[in-house]
């Protein structure tokens, strides 16, 4: 009996709990809490600029560049090949025979070519190979050459060739196409294109050799394109490819010599065989920790004079070897080759101021150059 009453007191209570969950008001119910809404943000609207703008109109205004492909066609047949044999010799002083590949171009229609001092330097044996094809020997005996600007002239026995026409460096800008042709790692002639990158640049290329108021080129500059011409899209040669800054991640750094530096030079070279230049008969030094701990220099900057040439212009002035050269004129000089390059610029025959110390004490004296002796 116990058991069934349990029993009836569940089923009632769940009954009476049912009826209250589903009665109306007055009764437990069940509610979700309300959630509060922030209000929105409201942003404020920009003004206009101007109203009345609309896109600019447009238009292709940009000036269709010359074809390459055309500039290329009429500079490549005045561009040849140059191959050189050098006698060089072993670890052990047996002589061998080295080739050597450059280019050049033809100034004169008689068979007078332009290329880099050191494309035919030391060369036994010089062949020159044009763009039909010929190929001719050079004559080593009538090669001239300036080795402190990289230039060089060669002569070969042709007639009615095709000649370069000469550009004008001073309308260039940064920026201007450009186009380098030449014999590139001695495969033949090629081109490549680039830009202007700088000009004027002054590049330090060996001990004792700096090359000035060089044209740097994005053109790809390989081993060959030495004595190449760089040229205009007008197809005027602008440069004579001489250099290529060769670093591990460096990349497009090609220079030139300006053809307003090089024409006086070649000039020089055709019609003397030889560059005259204002020389005062010194050997020159530049002041370095060795030479001032050495001579016990009081000065530690400077040009020393380690020769002077009897009976030079240096010799007459009073100069000795052991002097030390600061200025010239109203320049400093620190260097050799800012002493080189400040005598080069002067005129033979007129008097320079020159500033030296000797031993503790500073002169002054006045130089007169005269012309170089021919090499």
């Amino acid at each position: 009996m116990k058991r069934l009453n349990l029993k009836a007191l569940f089923i009632t209570l769940v009954l009476v709990l049912s009826l209250a969950l589903t009665l109306g008001p007055g009764c437990i119910t069940i509610t979700t809490p309300e959630t509060t809404t922030p209000p929105p943000t409201v942003t404020p609207t920009p003004a206009p600029i101007n109203p009345e703008w609309t896109p600019p109109i447009t238009a292709n205004q940009t000036a269709k560049l010359p074809s390459i492909a055309d500039v290329v066609a009429l500079v490549k047949p005045s561009v040849v090949a140059i191959t050189t044999e050098v006698v060089s010799y072993d670890f052990f002083n047996r002589p061998y025979t080295q080739e050597g590949a450059g280019s050049g171009w033809i100034i004169d229609e008689g068979g007078i070519i332009v290329t880099n001092n050191h494309v035919v330097e030391g060369a036994r044996n010089i062949t020159v190979t044009t763009d039909s094809g010929d190929s001719y020997t050079a004559d080593i005996n009538s090669v001239a050459t300036d080795p402190l600007n990289d230039l060089a002239i060669l002569k070969i026995d042709a007639s009615d060739l095709p000649v370069l026409k000469r550009g004008d460096t001073s309308t260039l800008r940064v920026g201007d196409w450009v186009i380098a042709i030449g014999n590139a790692l001695g495969q033949g002639i090629r081109a490549t294109e680039g830009i202007i990158s700088r000009k004027g640049v002054n590049l330090h290329v060996s001990q004792g050799q700096t090359l000035y108021d060089l044209i740097e080129t994005s053109a790809a500059i390989n081993p060959g394109n030495s004595g190449g011409p760089l040229v205009s899209l007008a197809g005027e040669v602008i440069g004579i490819t001489s250099a290529k800054v060769a670093q591990i991640g460096v990349e497009g750094m090609g220079y030139a010599i300006s053809i307003d530096t090089a024409l006086p030079i070649i000039q020089e070279l055709v019609n003397k065989g030889y560059v005259t230049r204002p020389w005062l008969g010194v050997g020159l030094y530049t002041v370095d920790r060795i030479a001032i701990r050495q001579l016990r220099l009081s000065i530690d900057y400077g040009v020393l004079l380690v020769q002077i040439v009897a009976g030079a212009p240096a010799d007459q002035a009073g100069l000795k070897e052991g002097d030390v050269i600061v200025g010239i004129g109203d320049k400093e000089v620190t260097h050799v080759q800012e002493l080189t390059r400040t005598l080069h610029s002067s005129e033979i025959g007129q008097p320079l101021e020159i500033k030296y110390w000797r031993e503790d004490t500073e002169y002054t004296t006045n130089v007169i150059p005269i012309e170089s002796p021919r090499p």
